[in-house]
């Protein structure tokens, strides 16, 4: 398991902290490859269900990124769902997804 760095344990606290924020069942953050971070929960509408991931990477892409260094899931299942490392890999081929539980502990290293 790759061990996250220090930049990679702040997309960890952004992903917590956004999780808490709002009280969703995931919070998730990536950073691109300028250093940007993007941070965001799931999303449960009626007409709209998107993990959290899928949401950080729509957020980067939508700001122009065009790589991804990293991602960070926060959730209380045991790892991602692959669609969301799909939606990781879309963007950073290379991006390692770093999946840990509510309390910031590291799960899984995917990538």
């Amino acid at each position: 398991m790759i061990e996250p760095s220090s930049e990679d344990a702040k997309i960890i606290t952004l992903a917590r902290a956004a999780r808490a924020r709002t009280g969703a069942a995931e919070g998730a953050a990536v950073r691109d490859e300028t250093g940007r971070t993007y941070s965001a929960t799931s999303v449960d509408l009626p007409s709209l269900r998107l993990t959290a991931l899928q949401v950080a990477v729509a957020m980067a892409v939508s700001s122009g990124a065009e790589d991804l260094e990293a991602a960070a899931l926060v959730t209380a299942g045991d790892t991602a769902r692959d669609s969301d490392v799909a939606a990781v890999r879309d963007l950073g081929a290379k991006a390692p997804v770093f999946v840990a539980g509510p309390d910031g502990a590291l799960r899984a290293t995917l990538g």
